[in-house]
Order: C-alpha cells, then structure tokens, then sequence
C-alpha cells in the first residue's frame, strides 16, 4: 500500500535541487581562464537584500584572462566590489567608474588548493541538503506509522527507499566533486 502522503519522487526531486545547486556552483570554480560562471555565485547585498551579481550589472569576458562587471547603478559600485572580494575566489577588482575590471590570475599550487577546498565546502553543504531531505522523509513516514496511515513493513521498505536515494544522490556529489577537483589540480 503506497500512501498518497509519502511522496518519494518528491524527495528525488529535492535531492536532485541540491546536486544541480552544487553543480552550478563548481561550474562557478574555474581554472585560470576568465567565465561568466565564474562570478555568478557572488550575491551582493543590494536594495535592502541578498542579490544575484548579474541582477545587479552585465558580465562580459573582454580577454581570456579578464572579466568586467559593468554595473548599472551607480551606488551599486562599492557593494559589488565589496561582495566580489569577500566571495573567496581570490578575485580582485580595479575599479573604473561604473565598469570592474577583473584580472584572472594565473592558479599557482596554493590557490589550487584553496580552490579544491571551496569545492569540498560546496559538496559538504550539498551532501548537508541532501541529508535534510532525507531526514524529512524518514520523519514523515514516522508521523505516517504513527498515525497507523502505514504498516511496519511499509515503512521499512521506504525507508529503504530514501537510504538508497540518499546513497545515490552523495555518490552523484563525490562523483561530481572528484571531476572537478581533477580539472582544479590539473597544471
């Protein structure tokens, strides 16, 4: 008997938000050359909230190892500036009126590492999502055995179920964190 309030496509589709999450936030880890992606999990403090960097100004890549931020509100320069350099990808702008110019330094060995480190913080916080998910479904088929909604047996099996979502979905992480750790590391 499937309960209609146990949804485990749901807790798939959740688990999946985290690793799409951690996957457009390595994409963000680059490797020497200059990419849009690579500022895009800046979030600068912007009209009383936290904003997306390109909701606040236009990124382009002029050169292969340069990057410029044009932002479109004046009183937005310092705030951008500020959120790029406090964003732990070693980035420092050189500002000229309302346009950042962004130099992409050459990764010697200890930004290399550094880097792999945001990526193991990336990953630890997906592998965090994917375990709150988890958590909530076991949780509800706790309340739904409770609430006599489903059998003993039920429960085991989908508790089986979200173990091996789970499993699946931190392999996925690793998996996706061993690629890019590769192309980080790569001289």
């Amino acid at each position: 008997m499937m309960s209609a309030e146990f949804d485990i496509p749901d807790l798939k589709r959740r688990m999946q938000g985290a690793i799409s999450t951690l996957k457009h936030d390595l994409g963000g880890l680059r490797t020497g050359r200059a990419t849009a992606s690579l500022v895009e999990p800046v979030h600068v403090d912007a009209y009383g909230q936290s904003m997306p960097l390109n909701q606040v100004a236009t990124i382009s890549v002029p050169e292969p190892r340069m990057l410029s931020v044009q932002v479109w509100d004046k009183a937005m320069v310092g705030p951008v500036d500020k959120a790029i350099r406090n964003a732990n990808l070693g980035l420092s702008p050189t500002v000229e009126g309302q346009v950042l110019r962004i130099r992409i330094p050459e990764l010697n060995e200890q930004r290399r590492k550094e880097m792999a480190k945001v990526a193991h913080k990336y990953a630890e916080d997906a592998r965090v999502s994917v375990r709150h998910v988890r958590r909530d479904g076991l949780d509800t088929l706790k309340k739904l055995l409770k609430d006599k909604i489903i059998s003993e047996d039920d429960e085991k099996r989908h508790e089986g179920e979200v173990q091996k979502l789970t499993d699946q979905s931190v392999n996925e992480i690793d998996q996706a964190l061993a690629a890019k750790e590769k192309e980080i590391m790569q001289v």
